[in-house]
């Protein structure tokens, strides 16, 4: 695992936040590249094919939460700047997390870089944020960014710490894109998908764009990501995560019971998201959302001409720079990976 965790940690030092991921794209593609495998850019979505790219589709988002400059010494939260927001339901995590603010950003160290190249600009701290009912966005206060243009983004500063069986960064979905490269230099030969603006809705639009583009159809789509939970006891307990649907399509895939098979057969933890959430909700007597995920949005867009499944990550501290999950979740995701596609 030492080879995964070195490829986790340069890349969790490439900024990539939504909106602006091309510096973290050319990253990918040349650590793809170094080791043979053929990759092609496309609006919104990076893809790397191996030598039988039919045998198998992975795709993991590759945008980060972050700031984006939106005027004179005016800093929003990237993936809610108006722009962004017709690409938003209201019921994804990101959402609610909005919704359910705190003053855990204050302090955090930020790094501006340019959106093209990923050139360093600065480097600052957050000194106060709030929200804003009338942009119904967080704004920001950084002292010493008053040189910044508007659209330039900042992300946050973030490396990897590893704490006996834990680990912890900004993971999502980074810790994703290092399981797939790490895939491919074990052996995988088929292709992964690395999209853009999950975090604003928008990355299921880019993977749509492709299929269409070549006509391609599969029902064996496996999108890879974190999941939260609330408490550290809880992911300690779980290795993977599954889901039978979210809020907008049920996933029918036979890659959803060859995972579960595996996972029993190789006594690898496992949950379903969609029936946590809906017993949490039954306990509690309330009415809520099954949350809203890149391939519920894409599958119901193409009226189940794209199906697959979800294979996630269980994390606390969602969304921070201080995402927490645990070793085994890891080496389970990637024993599932290999018997799935490394014959």
């Amino acid at each position: 695992m030492e080879i995964f965790y070195d490829i986790l940690k340069q890349l969790i030092r490439i900024p990539s936040v939504v909106g602006a991921e091309h510096p973290f794209f050319m990253f990918i593609k040349r650590e793809l590249e170094e080791i043979g495998v053929n990759v092609e850019y496309y609006d919104g979505v990076l893809v790397a094919k191996g030598k039988k790219p039919k045998s198998g589709y992975i795709s993991a988002h590759t945008d980060r939460h972050g700031l984006i400059c939106t005027g004179h010494n005016e800093f929003q939260y990237a993936a809610f700047i108006a722009k962004n927001k017709a690409d938003l339901t209201g019921d994804s995590n990101a959402e609610q997390l909005l919704h359910n603010f705190t003053a855990r950003f204050v302090d955090e160290k930020v790094q501006a870089y340019q959106q093209s190249s990923g050139t360093y600009l600065g480097i600052s701290s957050i000194k106060d944020a709030f929200l804003c009912q009338r942009r119904n966005n967080i704004i920001f206060k950084i002292d010493g960014f008053d040189y910044l243009f508007p659209g330039t983004p900042i992300a946050f500063m973030d490396k990897l710490e590893i704490n006996g069986d834990l680990i912890s960064a900004q993971l999502d979905n980074v810790i994703s894109i290092a399981i797939i490269i790490y895939m491919y230099s074990i052996g995988y030969q088929g292709t992964a998908f690395f999209t853009a603006s999950e975090e604003a809705g928008r990355s299921w639009r880019f993977l749509l764009e492709w299929f269409r583009r070549f006509d391609i159809k599969t029902n064996e789509l496996l999108v890879l990501d974190t999941s939260p939970y609330p408490t550290l006891e809880e992911i300690r307990n779980i290795d993977i995560v599954m889901r039978n649907r979210d809020s907008n399509a049920v996933f029918k895939s036979p890659l959803k019971n060859k995972i579960k098979k595996i996972a029993i057969e190789e006594n690898i933890r496992y949950d379903f998201k969609d029936i946590y959430l809906k017993a949490k909700m039954a306990k509690g007597g309330t009415v809520g959302s099954l949350g809203t995920t890149e391939l519920g949005r894409l599958i119901h867009a193409t009226k189940g001409e794209i199906q697959g499944t979800t294979l996630q990550i269980p994390t606390i501290g969602y969304h921070t720079v201080h995402e927490t999950t645990t070793k085994s979740s890891v080496e389970g995701m990637i024993a599932i990976l290999k018997k799935v596609y490394i014959k």
